[in-house]
């Protein structure tokens, strides 16, 4: 029988080991991809543009962004957790770029930790994101936890993150994801800020996205698959031989981004959609923006720059941001309406 302490002392491991396999372990789906290399944009080789005229600045709900990028939930509850968090959070504010920290629990379950997460400080204008799993509100959650993780960041928005694979695969995993929907929609109308909904690397289809937007979420975060795969990591930690081969197993679980981004995209035009999920540079980032998102996010490539210093997590922003401006150029688009709207972006075969 677990000990009053055990369950923090459990969830904070849980976040060291999230953080020590996915830095130094091959977690990346083995098959599936992000969908985004089936695409291709047409060249313009005369787009009578400078350089200079670029422009990569866009608001997402209500907030300015100096370019269309997210660096996407990774981490907390821990030292070097909270090095990660900050870099990342000095270089969102440099470059006007947002973020979104990795699940709030652990600091739910042991307030100590609280600072890790706590980057407001150090980056007063970004656009940021609180982050709770979805299925915590069957496990006792509900709206006080969710305000107190938003307010412990002074977050412009939650992410309420859905994982029933990486629960499944998860030693003692949460696994009761029974009535839901009907929660995430009670909590939409009583939080004073938007809810945004996650997956965590499998993929929201058009049909969940319109359930979801329906309950009231105000953004969606395809999350799909081709990146970083949960299913492996957790498969990785496990400590039992049955959930390694669940890990094994469903490690190219889910739903390709680019599908995902088109299929919400053809059910819900205005909805505010964040496409990430395998993305690995401005190029995949200006296909998904074309494609029809608003925004692009990274995880691994961040948490893996951040982990070696800020200068090399801001090295990282910088070529995003001219890998962007470059696309644009060469697709004689000076803007992001023009690069959605202009139907430059070609699907191949």
């Amino acid at each position: 029988m677990n000990s009053p302490n055990s369950q923090p002392a459990e969830t904070q491991n849980r976040k060291a080991d999230h953080l020590r396999v996915c830095l130094e372990e091959d977690v990346q789906f083995r098959e599936t991809t992000s969908g985004l290399e089936r695409y291709r944009f047409t060249h313009c080789c005369l787009p009578e543009l400078s350089l200079s005229d670029i422009d990569l600045s866009t608001t997402f709900l209500g907030k300015q962004l100096g370019a269309p990028l997210l660096i996407s939930s990774m981490t907390g509850g821990t030292e070097l957790a909270k090095t990660i968090n900050y870099r990342l959070a000095e270089v969102a504010q440099h470059y006007k770029i947002a973020m979104g920290v990795g699940s709030q629990r652990v600091a739910v379950e042991n307030p100590s930790v609280g600072d890790t997460f706590a980057v407001r400080k150090v980056a007063p204008d970004i656009l940021l994101f609180a982050n709770l799993g979805a299925v915590q509100l069957n496990y006792g959650y509900g709206i006080d936890e969710c305000r107190r993780v938003i307010d412990l960041l002074a977050a412009d928005a939650l992410i309420l993150h859905l994982n029933p694979l990486q629960e499944c695969v998860q030693t003692k995993g949460d696994t009761n994801f029974r009535g839901l929907l009907d929660k995430i929609s009670k909590l939409c109308y009583k939080l004073e800020v938007p809810v945004i909904a996650k997956e965590v690397g499998n993929g929201i289809s058009a049909a969940m996205a319109k359930k979801l937007i329906d309950a009231g979420v105000s953004a969606i975060d395809v999350a799909g698959a081709g990146g970083t795969s949960w299913a492996k990591v957790e498969g990785q930690r496990a400590k039992d031989a049955r959930q390694r081969r669940l890990g094994a197993t469903f490690a190219d679980w889910g739903l390709p981004t680019a599908e995902c981004v088109t299929g919400i995209r053809a059910v819900a035009p205005a909805i505010p959609l964040i496409a990430s999920g395998g993305l690995t540079n401005g190029l995949d980032a200006a296909k998904a923006i074309a494609l029809g998102a608003d925004m692009a996010g990274l995880a691994r490539p961040f948490l893996q720059a951040a982990a070696e210093s800020e200068q090399a997590a801001g090295e990282l922003a910088e070529v995003l941001i001219a890998e962007l401006a470059t696309v644009l150029l060469c697709a004689g688009c000076a803007t992001l309406s023009e690069l959605k709207d202009s139907g430059v972006l070609q699907r191949l075969g």
